[in-house]
C-alpha cells in the first residue's frame, strides 16, 4: 500500500509540476508536440489538436515535451520556428520555467491549507495565534537505532499516554499523560533501580490501535551522562482553522517551508563542495516510501502534510542552475541575455544531455544508500 500511495503522490506531484510549463507554453503560443503520463517506453497515446497525451510504462511522474526546449535545425529555422520555445522572448521562456515550480509552490499551500480545515497536526507552541490545539499527546517524533526504545518495539508516531515501574506500589512510579520533561526526569530518577527483571513500562497508543505496553530498561547513550531510552519526543495536537484563517495559516507555513527548504538545501550542497557533505539526511524514493508508509498511519492529515513537503521540494531543487533542471535552463537564458546572443544550440544540448545523466547517476546512489540503511 505504502508503495501505491508513494507512486499516486510523486505522479501527482510532477503531473502539477510540468502543467505549469504545458500551460504557460500554451498561453505564449509555444507548441507542445506530448503530454506524458509516466516515463516511457509509452503504453499508448492520443492526439488532441497538436499535442500529443501519452500514457508511458513507469508510474513515477510525467513529462512536457516542448517544441524547441532542445534546439534544433526545425525548431530554430524550420516552417514552424516562429512557435518554437527557443524562438520567443526571454522574458516568455523564463516564465514558462518558471511555472512549474510555482504550480508546486501553489500545490503545496492548497494541501497545508486543506489540512488546517481538516485538523493538522502542529506542535504545541507552534499553533496559529489565538488557536487552541485538540487532542494534545506526548508523541515519538524519533527512534534511535538499537536503542532500548528500538528493542523494545516503540516507534515514530507512537503516542505515550503513560510511563510507570510495574512493580512499585508508590503511586509517584506512576504517571499518565506525561509531559516530555516528565518522561526525562522519570527516566533518570528510576534508572538506578531498573533492570531486565524490573523494567520501565511505557503504555502507548499506534495509530487506530488501543493502547498497549512495552518494557525498557535505560541505559547510557553515548557520552550522555545521563541514561536514556533513545526517543524524541514532542507534544502534538490538531489545528483546525476555519476557511479563511486555513488559507491564510497555509500560505506562511508554505512560505516557512520554502525558506527552511532552501537554507537546508544550500547547507547540504555547500557540504559538499567542501568536502563535508553526508547522505545520511537525504532520502530517495526507497526511503520516502517507507516515510509515506508511517505518514498514512498516523492519518490523513499527515500524509497531505507530507505531499505538501514533497512538492515545496521539488520546487526547489528544480530551482538549483544546474544541467538539466529548470534552473540551470534558466541560467543559460541570463547567460544569453548577459551576452545578447545564444548560446551555441549543441553546446547548451550537450551540456544538459551530461547534467541529466549525472543527476540519474546521483539518484542511484542516494537509492543504493537507502536500501544499505534497511539492513
Amino acid at each position: 500500500m505504502s508503495v501505491i500511495i508513494f507512486i499516486v503522490i510523486l505522479l501527482v506531484l510532477v503531473l502539477v509540476h510540468e502543467f505549469g510549463h504545458f500551460f504557460t507554453a500554451k498561453k505564449f503560443g509555444i507548441r507542445v508536440d506530448e503530454f506524458g503520463f509516466g516515463f516511457p517506453p509509452k503504453l499508448f497515446g492520443k492526439k488532441f489538436g497538436e499535442t500529443e497525451y501519452s500514457v508511458n510504462l513507469l508510474p513515477i511522474g510525467g513529462f512536457v515535451r516542448i517544441f524547441g526546449e532542445s534546439p534544433d535545425e526545425e525548431s530554430m529555422t524550420g516552417p514552424d520556428s516562429n512557435r518554437s520555445f527557443i524562438n520567443k522572448p526571454k522574458w516568455q521562456q523564463a516564465i514558462v520555467l518558471v511555472a512549474g515550480l510555482f504550480m508546486n509552490f501553489l500545490l503545496a499551500w492548497i494541501l497545508f491549507s486543506f489540512g488546517f480545515m481538516s485538523g493538522l497536526p502542529t506542535s504545541v507552541g507552534s499553533e496559529p495565534r489565538g488557536q487552541t490545539l485538540s487532542d494534545v499527546h506526548l508523541v515519538i517524533v524519533d527512534v534511535l537505532l538499537k536503542s532500548p526504545a528500538d528493542l523494545a518495539g516503540l516507534k515514530t508516531g507512537d503516542k505515550i499516554m503513560t510511563i510507570s515501574i510495574p512493580a512499585s506500589s508508590n503511586s509517584n512510579d506512576y504517571i499518565k499523560n506525561p509531559t516530555p520533561d516528565q518522561i526525562k526526569n522519570f527516566i533518570v530518577s528510576h534508572a538506578s533501580v531498573t533492570s531486565t527483571k524490573n523494567p520501565i513500562a511505557i503504555g502507548y497508543e499506534r495509530g487506530p490501535d488501543k493502547e498497549a505496553v512495552t518494557f525498557v530498561v535505560p541505559t547510557v547513550i553515548g557520552a550522555s551522562d545521563h541514561p536514556s531510552i533513545g526517543i524524541s519526543m514532542d507534544e502534538i495536537g490538531t489545528a483546525k482553522l476555519p476557511f479563511f484563517q486555513a488559507l491564510w495559516e497555509g500560505m506562511k507555513l508554505t512560505l516557512t517551508m520554502i525558506k527552511a527548504t532552501a537554507t537546508g538545501l544550500f547547507g547540504l550542497i555547500w557540504g559538499g563542495i567542501r568536502g563535508k557533505g553526508s547522505l545520511s539526511g537525504v532520502s530517495g524514493p526507497v526511503g520516502m516510501v517507507s516515510i509515506v508508509g508511517q505518514a498514512y498511519k498516523f492519518g490523513f492529515a499527515y500524509l497531505l502534510s507530507f505531499a505538501a513537503l514533497i512538492s515545496v521540494n521539488l520546487g526547489i531543487i528544480n530551482l538549483i542552475p544546474f544541467p538539466a533542471l529548470d534552473g540551470g535552463r534558466l541560467f543559460f537564458i541570463l547567460i544569453e541575455k548577459i551576452k545578447g546572443s545564444r548560446i551555441n544550440p549543441k553546446v547548451a544540448n550537450t551540456i544538459n544531455m551530461v547534467g541529466f545523466g549525472i543527476l540519474i547517476l546521483l539518484m542511484v546512489v542516494i537509492t543504493y544508500h537507502d536500501i544499505v540503511k534497511l539492513f
